[in-house]
């Protein structure tokens, strides 16, 4: 019997967290529930979750962002995705959750066969991590089985998403890929995001490459494209 997927929410409203729960339940899913921060990290502790639905707003004035931060530093629970619930809706709060490192954003009130999809999305998406495969382009190595990443011999620290990312443009070397293609192959054809949410990911992905930040390049009015060895001062693309 195929093990269940654990999603942990994050929610200190009871009606909100049962919607979820029973929704949960019923497309196949494991359901653990948690009030606020506390009882979060103590489900942590006790077994990691596949995937994590965290409210924005909590009880004691505690900001689901700050689990975020905290989650996304701590070496056991950096990986795991995290989906934002909240009623923020302006473009500048799904830019600083983003930024926190959250992976995905659903503003409430929403669909709960909405938040099913993005559920099974973000699992899809775990799963080609887990391939024994390895690429390598210049000094920028990627090693999708042990989520791992290093330039020039450097261990890189990279969030879920960014993982992704460019592990699909380490296969894809050279290649002009546009915001809505970036969205469905590293996200997700069920995922129901801006293509600004690329930008932000790309943002984050040239901090954590350092000194390769320039191997991610900037192609007006198409997209982004990982250049091995890319002239910095070339005239046709920008940072």
């Amino acid at each position: 019997m195929l093990k269940k997927a654990r999603v942990l929410v994050v929610e200190d409203e009871k009606s909100i967290a049962e919607l979820v729960r029973v929704h949960l339940t019923h497309s196949g899913f494991e359901a653990v529930l948690a009030e606020g921060g506390a009882d979060a990290q103590r489900a942590i502790n006790a077994v990691l979750p596949d995937v994590i639905l965290l409210d924005w707003m909590l009880p004691g004035g505690q900001s689901g962002l700050d689990l975020a931060r905290k989650w996304r530093r701590e070496e056991r629970s950096k990986h795991i995705p995290i989906i934002m619930l909240t009623a923020k809706s302006e473009e500048r709060d799904k830019v600083t959750g983003l930024d926190c490192g959250v992976d995905d954003y659903v503003t409430k009130p929403f669909s709960p066969n909405e938040l099913m999809a993005r559920v099974r999305a973000m699992l899809r998406r775990r799963a080609p991590e887990r391939l024994a495969e390895r690429v390598a382009i210049g000094a920028l190595a990627l090693d999708a089985e042990e989520f791992s990443v290093t330039y020039d011999g450097e261990k890189l620290t990279l969030g879920p998403t960014e993982f992704r990312m460019l592990h699909y443009l380490m296969k894809h070397p050279g290649r002009v890929h546009s915001r809505a293609v970036l969205l469905d192959k590293v996200w997700g054809d069920h995922v129901f995001i801006e293509e600004r949410t690329v930008d932000v990911h790309i943002k984050r992905l040239r901090g954590a490459l350092g000194a390769g930040s320039h191997l991610i390049e900037t192609v007006r009015g198409a997209g982004y494209r990982l250049v091995a060895g890319a002239d910095k001062t070339s005239g046709t693309a920008e940072k």
